[in-house]
């Protein structure tokens, strides 16, 4: 189970992301979280330097898709002024939305990567699907749910006890 839960890469920021290698790995999809890994949890919109990233990920060759276990309306308002596609309530870890994603860009799972900032859903679901995956540190911890908080994050703290053994 460990190893489903062990990213392929893990980086501070997306910003830390060579976009060159992942294009040389044949990588041209990217499926990526919404809160805490683009924006805070409760930032409604791109910042300018997620913008001039976005654009420069579009001018390398790449297709986006922003897949987010948050609800439509969440998604729609931060997704909808960048023309990016996404799926909202993704109920990740579960295969369906990454290979919705996968079905959008017209890509096979080894040539998509997944971006996210948790191991339990984002990590767990695309190394299922055989995906390229790539953890990034949360934005801000204070905005997270409940849920994400009080179970995946602990969670995420034994897996990595158990990995550095």
């Amino acid at each position: 189970m460990l190893n489903k839960l062990t990213p392929r890469l893990q980086v501070k920021t997306i910003y830390d992301i060579d976009l060159n290698e992942l294009y040389k790995a044949g990588i041209r999809g990217i499926i990526t979280d919404l809160d805490n890994t683009l924006v805070g949890a409760r930032d409604p919109h791109a910042t300018p330097e997620l913008i001039g990233w976005l654009e420069l990920v579009k001018q390398k060759g790449f297709q986006v898709v922003i897949v987010s276990n948050n609800h439509h309306a969440r998604v729609s308002t931060f997704a909808d002024p960048l023309a990016i596609p996404f799926i909202p309530s993704a109920r990740k870890p579960t295969n369906q939305a990454f290979r919705k994603a996968l079905q959008l860009m017209s890509l096979k799972p080894e040539q998509a990567c997944v971006i996210g900032d948790q191991m339990m859903t984002d990590v767990l679901g695309g190394n299922r699907m055989g995906l390229f995956t790539i953890l990034v540190k949360p934005i801000s911890l204070g905005d997270e749910g409940f849920f994400t908080k009080a179970v995946n994050r602990r969670l995420e703290k034994v897996a990595l006890y158990w990995m550095r053994k």
